[in-house]
């Protein structure tokens, strides 16, 4: 653990290249172009590492001296054969599991199928999926085509949970109140670890144990050689109860979790945001080890099979025991290395436990900054009108610019991102700010029509990115109205 983690004001880790002024195309002062931005956007792509564009270049050398021999023969012991060995350990200490439970593999939505496909067996009287209302979009393209593979209307099959009229995030009470009315009709519950969009961290050991008294799942012990497809079908069918699966992409990094302990069934993720793995980089799955004995993958690849025997090519599929015998193709070295890259700087600074309290307080500390700010306008002053931000109602356009946090207060509540509503909605002031913010160097995400999300990542923000932000949003407002006036 570095002695300056509790120190906002230090970068806890000097491994990460963060854009100049310059590069982003900000338009400032010239003796200010070469300092770095405010990058604030680590929840949608955290930036590259030294460690990881050293890795890359290493495996770019091995790759021109050692072509094909480079899978088991290596000069830095990173066997292409093995090397998703490099990742895993780390992956299952940052999701609360065992190695056996972990597969570093494919990518989110790809992954997501292969859980579903396994995970979700809908019958007459329980065929339901449970999520959030505006989960990523993948998510819900991929919900709705897993229940129309089952010959069922996603319109029935899928209930999105929407928050309270005039409120922006859903209530604990509300999800158990849910799952306890519609169980019996559930068959799936899924939600994000933390929204996308709102940035709120879902009670996952909550949820997970409510789904989980919902249901009552016949375990059956298949046997090891050929089993049929009636039987590993069987296996998941719950005579009465959901499963339990979980979308990590917003977590993985940012918060703590205990996938094992709390008995998740599955969950899956991807790695370029709070992993830093870089653009498009690997994804993994954790299935619970409760399924290893009674579980077999339904779309078998050759990098689920049993490595001992792997490259004798055997006609027969002998998967892996745990969630290692879902894995398909070899994994892609230059995106596994550029993960671990990563990963080790995570282990060297003392993994969540270290990064939550820190994050805790950075994004306290923007909080506090933000709402300092004669245009911030309280939660509860958003009248319920306005709580479509979809929607087009002319009078909201005579409003002053203004803006509102719909990330929850509580601390609990939230994981490292702020998302902040721009008013009056369906107008052009979130696009304007937006524009503002870029050419004074601060990186932050737009997500139409009227949110902006900004994010202090622990391993690489400090306080004084926290006041930047917050002051150029100020500018930006003062702008607007000069503008106006």
């Amino acid at each position: 653990m570095p002695p300056h983690w509790s120190d906002l004001n230090v970068i806890l880790s000097k491994e990460f290249i963060i854009p100049s002024n310059k590069d982003i195309g900000a338009k400032i002062q010239q003796q200010n172009a070469d300092q770095r931005c405010t990058y604030l956007c680590g929840n949608s792509l955290g930036p590259l590492t030294k460690r990881s564009k050293t890795l890359l270049q290493e495996e770019l050398d091995v790759w021109g001296t050692r072509a094909v021999q480079g899978h088991f023969a290596h000069p830095y012991g990173r066997e292409w054969m093995n090397i998703a060995d490099t990742v895993t350990p780390l992956l299952a200490e940052l999701v609360g599991a065992s190695e056996k439970e972990v597969a570093c593999m494919g990518t989110l939505t790809a992954n997501l199928h292969l859980m579903m496909s396994t995970f979700y067996k809908p019958t007459a009287q329980r065929f339901k999926i449970l999520c959030e209302s505006r989960a990523f979009p993948s998510d819900q393209y991929a919900f709705a085509s897993q229940a129309r593979l089952h010959g069922l209307d996603p319109n029935e099959a899928i209930i999105e949970m929407c928050p309270r009229e005039g409120e922006f995030t859903l209530r604990e009470s509300d999800i158990m109140d849910l799952i306890a009315k519609e169980g019996p009709s559930i068959s799936l519950v899924i939600f994000s670890g933390v929204q996308y969009y709102t940035g709120q961290l879902f009670p996952m050991k909550a949820i997970t144990t409510a789904a989980k008294a919902q249901a009552k799942i016949r375990y059956i012990q298949l046997p090891h050689t050929s089993p049929c497809q009636t039987c590993v079908d069987s296996f998941v069918r719950p005579s009465k109860g959901c499963v339990c699966g979980w979308d990590l992409a917003h977590a993985i990094g940012n918060v703590p979790m205990a996938l094992h302990d709390w008995e998740v069934d599955f969950a899956v993720w991807c790695s370029y945001k709070y992993l830093n793995s870089g653009p498009g980089g690997i994804g993994g799955l954790f299935v619970h080890r409760k399924w290893e004995n009674s579980l077999l993958p339904r779309y078998a690849g050759w990098w689920g099979h049993d490595p001992a025997t792997r490259f004798a090519m055997p006609p027969r599929f002998s998967a892996i025991p745990g969630a290692q015998g879902f894995q398909q193709s070899n994994p892609s070295v230059l995106a596994t290395v550029s993960l671990l890259g990563s990963l080790q700087i995570f282990k060297e600074v003392g993994m969540m436990d270290v990064l939550r309290k820190r994050s805790l307080r950075l994004t306290s500390e923007l909080e506090m900054r933000l709402i300092k700010s004669k245009f911030y306008v309280p939660i509860n002053e958003v009248s319920v009108q306005l709580h479509n931000v979809d929607g087009k109602d002319d009078t909201a356009q005579q409003g002053q610019p203004g803006f509102t946090i719909i990330t929850p207060r509580d601390p609990e509540s939230r994981g490292s991102q702020l998302s902040l509503l721009f008013l009056p909605p369906g107008s052009n002031v979130m696009e304007r700010v937006f524009n503002s913010l870029s050419a004074m160097g601060v990186v932050g995400d737009e997500r139409r029509p009227d949110v902006i999300r900004l994010t202090p990542a622990p391993l690489y923000n400090t306080l004084g990115d926290c006041d930047r932000a917050a002051s150029c949003l100020e500018e930006a407002f003062k702008g607007l109205t000069k503008a106006k006036l």
